[in-house]
């Protein structure tokens, strides 16, 4: 099984660069995909693609049976589509993917440690159901609490009710964690990279530092560049 984030982008040119700049390493040319040896990303020029993941594997006939009382499932070309509660589109595809996953521990973009995929959703018992169909595992946290974690082949994906985090919140968006001596460091290349800053958090800081802050790519997608 491998799994990409795709982001689609107005300008495929301003994409590349963003990643680029960000130093996440360029593994393959020919389909933009990009990662940081946690998570793979592939740029989608298509005006049709919209910001969600794509999973590979040989068959989905029968998880998308069971997907299908809980949500509506479109059937793809080479495979099929869907949307959690977030509006966040999973493409389950079937067949090869066009480039392995494998982690790398020995790389690291800009941005520092990669933990995962955090969404914001109301109806968090039927995403739940819905990502445990597909084959994820809870790894932290249940519905009832308001947050969850979840993983599939070390891909993680953390839900969260509306109201808890006191910023913006993009959907989907990944997040860094790189404790309160090292995310000051980043946040400091990210501005000399000259990396527009969505948000400024302050709000954790008593002393109202920036010690937090929220990034986009030209495609949207949400990068939550926090401490812990």
């Amino acid at each position: 099984m491998s799994i990409f984030l795709q982001t689609p982008t107005p300008n495929l040119e301003q994409s590349l660069d963003f990643y680029r700049r960000l130093a996440f390493h360029e593994v393959d040319g020919q389909n933009y995909i990009f990662t940081d040896g946690k998570v793979y990303i592939q740029i989608n020029p298509e005006h049709s693609a919209r910001a969600g993941f794509k999973i590979y594997r040989e068959n989905w006939s029968e998880v998308v049976s069971a997907l299908s009382s809980l949500t509506h499932v479109m059937k793809l070309n080479e495979g099929y589509l869907l949307s959690d509660p977030a509006g966040v589109w999973i493409y389950l595809l079937e067949g090869t993917a066009p480039f392995d996953t494998p982690a790398a521990d020995n790389m690291e973009s800009v941005l520092g440690n990669y933990v995962g995929i955090c969404l914001e959703i109301i109806d968090i018992t039927r995403a739940v159901s819905i990502y445990e169909i597909i084959g994820f595992k809870l790894t932290a946290g249940s519905a009832e609490s308001g947050f969850a974690s979840f993983s599939l082949d070390n891909f993680v994906v953390t839900i969260m009710k509306p109201l808890m985090c006191p910023h913006l919140f993009f959907n989907p968006s990944m997040t860094y964690f790189n404790g309160k001596i090292n995310n000051p460091v980043i946040i400091d290349k990210i501005r000399k990279l000259e990396i527009p800053i969505t948000e400024e958090i302050t709000h954790f800081n008593k002393e109202g530092i920036v010690d937090n802050i929220i990034i986009r790519d030209p495609g949207g997608f949400g990068f939550f560049v926090y401490n812990d």
